[in-house]
């Protein structure tokens, strides 16, 4: 079906699912009885007609380049359980030799090569350098005077103490971050979004809340000196304001193994982030794809636990060179056929040490950690080295926490033996996202 004849697996399939009704729907539609016209195009494309309820049978589209999908029918969910039932379907190999679209679906197909070959056409069109530069300049003070402001606010905090926040409430911080959004500093009104949550997340608050308040504090200084750091820092503090990057980051050609995949929403609850860690394996390096999805609606990219893509990935400046957007594919993904190589926990605190220096609002690094060996205990769950040397607690609070029936999930797959484990080592602890025995390639997703 693909250039390399390789297909997806039915689990890797349903792990696009949205939920659980959508797995369960989209394994009823996984056969051959409902469809009509299937087909599919040796460039990585299928279609079908699914019968419904009704007289009219849904148009289903999917670009395995995405992946990317498109239905006819009233379904909120993407995929909807059309899409996965056709992707379910191909993965049986259930659809033949590659062939020719129809017109409703060369149509979409269509208009998708045309889309992705807009920026590239538009690459060389000059800019109005010194419009630019007023524009910049004037966003620059706007920021600076939100800085200000918000670090009168931190002073008005401080000096009146954090015990009375939990009665406060959210709304002054609220209005804050409104402050922040007005002084085109998108970055800084997160960051007062998330400090002003702080005191409803339950007993420790008071620390946490003082080391958000002096993080946001050491940002404002950043802005407030930026001319004078050096460039890379300089970029990753204009990212943290929210400027967008500029210049171009480095290009990367690789083999991308996919880590791990899960969304979070945002405290407000208008935009789901998806996140999506890759590996190269030819050049070792960690990259961090993300993807938004408006209210209601999830992310649109969605790269299935367990898959290689070769592509080129392009690296945004700043951000201790993790942020990346995901290029061209040069071919279709294919299952990884072996566990990647991971180090031990002495390693992992030196690379998220070393990371902390080019980024210090750094929450996490992503590392493959292993052979470890997953131990619950009264003050926590650890990850323990083999040698029984050393070893690192698991993270169960903050952003990307993992629940208990998750850890248990990963001592029932230990069984009390080592195991790698992929996660986001920072200072609240290891976050562990996806685990793999000993010699099974086989990943278990743990998000």
């Amino acid at each position: 079906m693909t250039e390399q004849g390789v297909r997806w697996t039915a689990e890797q399939v349903l792990a696009l699912a949205p939920d659980d009704a959508s797995r369960k729907a989209g394994g009823r539609l996984g056969g051959a009885g409902p469809w009509s016209q299937i087909g599919g195009s040796a460039s990585g494309s299928l279609w079908g007609l699914c019968k419904g309820s009704g007289s009219t049978p849904y148009r289903t589209v999917v670009d395995l380049a995405g992946p990317a999908y498109k239905c006819s029918c009233p379904s909120r969910k993407f995929p909807c359980k059309h899409a996965l039932g056709l992707l379910l379907l191909w993965s049986a190999e259930g659809v033949g030799e590659p062939g020719e679209a129809p017109d409703w679906a060369a149509e979409w197909l269509a208009d998708r090569a045309a889309k992705a070959a807009r920026p590239a056409a538009s690459a060389g069109r000059p800019a109005d350098e010194e419009g630019a530069r007023r524009r910049a300049g004037r966003r620059a003070a706007r920021i600076g005077a939100g800085v200000a402001e918000l670090e009168q606010r931190l002073t008005d905090l401080l000096r009146g103490g954090l015990a009375g926040q939990e009665q406060s409430g959210y709304a002054g911080w609220e209005e804050t971050a409104a402050r922040m959004v007005d002084a085109q500093a998108p970055g800084l009104a997160g960051r007062v979004r998330e400090l002003g949550t702080i005191p409803s997340c339950g007993p420790g608050w008071p620390a946490r809340m003082l080391e958000e308040a002096a993080l946001v504090h050491l940002l404002d200084r950043a802005w407030l000196g930026v001319a004078a750091l050096p460039e890379q820092l300089a970029a990753t503090v204009r990212s943290r304001v929210g400027l967008p990057a500029s210049g171009e980051g480095e290009a990367v050609r690789d083999r991308w193994l996919v880590l791990a995949q899960y969304d979070s929403v945002s405290p407000d609850g208008r935009l789901t982030t998806r996140r999506m860690w890759l590996r190269g394996l030819g050049s070792g390096r960690p990259a961090l794809v993300l993807d938004f999805g408006p209210p209601g609606r999830p992310p649109g990219l969605a790269l299935p636990v367990g898959l290689v893509l070769e592509a080129e990935v392009r690296f945004r400046p700043g951000s201790a060179g993790l942020r990346a957007d995901l290029g061209e594919r040069s071919s279709a993904a294919v299952p990884c056929a072996e566990v990647p190589a991971g180090v031990d926990t002495g390693a992992a605190l030196e690379a998220y040490g070393a990371a902390l220096r080019e980024d210090p609002w750094l929450e996490s690094w992503p590392v493959v950690l292993g052979p470890v060996i997953p131990i619950p205990g009264e003050l926590g769950w650890q990850l323990a080295d083999t040698e029984g040397t050393s070893a690192l607690p698991v993270a169960l609070t903050g952003a990307g926490s993992r629940s208990r029936p998750a850890l248990w999930q990963l001592a029932a797959l230990s069984g009390g033996g080592p195991v790698t484990v992929f996660g986001e080592c920072g200072h609240r602890g290891f976050t562990p996202l996806t685990a793999w025995q000993p010699g099974s390639p086989e990943p278990v997703p743990l998000a």
